[in-house]
């Protein structure tokens, strides 16, 4: 069993930054994929970011390309989220997640194995 733990939420002003934390536990973290979503009120979970396991590769959605950056420390079981330029857009509840058996790259919710509980984004104009 994996558990996950964020940190890192809060609230901003548009235009500032954040960094969100997640570290694993349970089993060793850097043979798990790692990826970050968000859910916004009323609207279903989606995808942010992903790295892989040895961390040579990365995913982005469209919408936080060039703003936001994913990367791990597999010594310290941890992963980041560096979230740049954030817009009011960007409010939601952010959920890590971790992949151990899902395909190479998904990005769908079915595509993690594991979860954290959530932590608050919000973002003011």
């Amino acid at each position: 069993q994996v558990q996950l733990m964020e940190s890192g939420g809060g609230q901003v002003g548009a235009g500032g930054s954040l960094k969100l934390s997640c570290r694993a536990s349970g089993r060793p973290g850097s043979t798990l994929a790692m990826g970050w979503f968000r859910q916004r009120p009323g609207t279903e979970r989606e995808f942010v970011a992903r790295i892989s396991w040895k961390g040579e590769r990365t995913y982005y959605a469209d919408d936080v390309k060039g703003r936001f950056t994913i990367s791990r420390e597999n010594a310290e079981n941890t992963a980041y989220l560096l979230m740049n330029s954030l817009k009011p857009d960007d409010t939601a509840v952010y959920y890590c997640a971790a992949a151990l058996y899902g395909p190479a790259g998904g990005t769908r919710t079915n595509h993690f194995d594991y979860w954290g509980q959530g932590t608050q984004v919000a973002v003011s104009s």
